[in-house]
């Protein structure tokens, strides 16, 4: 059974005239005679009584137009809600970040949504290293990265966008872990643990510039990978410092760790890590909607979605 014989049967019983329901339906008169031939066939009842003078229903075909007629509408409404999703496709922003940064990017994506409300913004974190998403965002296949220290590299524009404060994990044992702040320089005979320059440049760089500044060239440990791994290790291993963000204090009590402020205090900047090639007007709602400190639409030009035509979205 299709939906067209259907559609032929509901017409011909309102017009109760071949002729007159061709036209409607816009096909030759046999067109419809056949059509409804075949439906009898398949549903093995018939459903007209015709003549030469007149067309009628008969008490089976009175009962099949009802749920013919519902049959039909439930198939418009699936055309139409079809036609409302194709003309919203879903535009997927593919996104990396360091650990940390979920709130500042749930915040961001909606503000992006609150100012471009004719998108339908789908999320899809890319869990690799910093130095894999920096060359994902340089090729084009990832859209941004949101990093806790400045990268650089070719073919990526970077905007510094807020402040991220930094701290000092020590093990809890550790005579210094009881001060309210300490210096960079007091931390120089013991081992600093950092990520490798080869996964993570941007803040293997800002660590070993930070001590530089304090005088000291710092006595290297092991590569680290995960920041919460890295708490555990330095809880429950031998004395070693790393560098870390303030938040990471909070779960710090439980792994054996302490963190501590940094006197004077030190700051790395948030950035938003895009291609070169991304519009200067989607750059500009990027940076609004992520460098955000407060929820609400920002203040930005272009926010009726129009800026995003050269975005290059990704659709599914």
């Amino acid at each position: 059974m299709e939906l067209r014989q259907l559609r032929y049967f509901v017409t011909v019983a309102e017009e109760l005239h071949f002729g007159r329901a061709a036209d409607r339906l816009r096909v030759v008169q046999p067109a419809v005679s056949q059509q409804l031939s075949r439906l009898e066939r398949e549903v093995g009842l018939r459903l007209l009584d015709r003549s030469s003078r007149r067309v009628r229903l008969t008490p089976a075909g009175e009962r099949l137009l009802v749920e013919a007629r519902a049959a039909l509408a439930a198939a418009d409404r699936v055309a139409a809600v079809a036609a409302e999703l194709a003309a919203t496709p879903v535009r997927v922003l593919r996104v990396g970040m360091s650990p940390g940064l979920g709130a500042r990017l749930a915040r961001g994506l909606e503000i992006l949504r609150q100012t471009n409300s004719a998108l339908d913004i789908e999320l899809e974190l890319v869990a690799t290293p910093v130095v894999e998403q920096l060359a994902a965002v340089a090729r084009g296949e990832m859209d941004l990265a949101l990093l806790r220290a400045v990268p650089a590299g070719e073919g990526l524009q970077v905007l510094e966008l807020w402040p991220e404060p930094v701290a000092v994990a020590l093990p809890a044992s550790h005579p210094l872990a009881g001060r309210p702040a300490v210096r960079l320089r007091d931390l120089a005979a013991l081992p600093l643990r950092i990520p490798a320059r080869a996964s993570n440049p941007p803040f293997h760089d800002f660590a070993l510039g930070a001590c530089r500044a304090e005088g000291f060239e710092p006595r290297l440990g092991r590569p680290t990978c995960d920041a919460a791994d890295t708490l555990v290790e330095i809880g429950n291993g031998p004395p070693t410092w790393a560098l870390t963000y303030a938040d990471a204090g909070l779960d710090a009590g439980t792994l054996k760790a302490s963190v501590i402020q940094l006197d004077p205090p030190l700051t790395a900047s948030g950035c938003l890590v895009v291609s070169t090639a991304k519009a200067p007007t989607c750059v500009q709602s990027l940076g609004a909607a992520f460098g955000s400190t407060v929820m609400g639409p920002p203040e930005v030009t272009g926010s009726d979605g129009g800026a995003w035509a050269s975005w290059g979205w990704r659709v599914r």
